[in-house]
C-alpha cells in the first residue's frame, strides 16, 4: 500500500463524518407552520411575526396612531407593501402623489420603491396590519 492510500483509507471516515454535519437533516429544520395571533400593540409599531420568516422575506406588524399622529416618511425598498385598516382614517401619502384618504374597513397598496408615510386624520385611534414582502421587480 503506498503512503498516499494509507492517508486516504485512514482519513476517508473522518472526512465523510464531518461532511455529514455540514449537510442538514430533515428532521432538524422545522416545517412552516400556521400562524394565529392577537393584535395586542399598546402604541406605535408592534412586530407580528418574529425570528426567521417562513416565506421569501414578508414581514408583518400592527400599527396603531392617535390622532394626529403619522408613522413618518420611509421607503420599503424593494418590497411592496399592504395595509388592511382595521379602525379609524387616515391618509396614505406616497411621495409625488396626491394623498390617498382611506377609512375602516379598507385596503391600501404600496407599491415597491416609493417614499410614503401614513397619518391619522380622524378623531379616534387609527388601527392597521401592515404586509410587506419583496416584490417581482421586472
Amino acid at each position: 500500500m503506498t503512503r498516499t492510500s494509507i492517508l486516504m483509507a485512514t482519513l476517508a471516515p473522518a472526512f465523510s463524518i464531518s461532511i455529514a454535519f455540514l449537510l442538514p437533516l430533515s428532521s432538524q429544520t422545522a416545517p412552516p407552520h400556521a400562524l394565529a395571533l392577537p393584535l395586542e400593540c399598546a402604541s406605535g409599531d408592534c412586530s407580528l411575526l418574529h425570528g426567521a420568516p417562513q416565506t421569501a422575506g414578508m414581514r408583518s406588524g400592527f400599527v396603531r396612531l392617535k390622532p394626529g399622529d403619522s408613522v413618518g416618511w420611509h421607503t420599503t425598498g424593494q418590497n411592496e407593501e399592504s395595509l388592511v385598516i382595521l379602525r379609524g382614517r387616515g391618509d396614505a401619502l406616497v411621495e409625488g402623489q396626491p394623498a390617498r384618504a382611506f377609512t375602516a374597513p379598507g385596503f391600501v397598496y404600496i407599491p415597491p420603491a416609493t417614499r410614503h408615510n401614513v397619518s391619522n386624520t380622524g378623531r379616534e385611534m387609527l388601527e392597521y396590519v401592515y404586509v410587506v414582502a419583496p416584490a417581482k421587480v421586472p
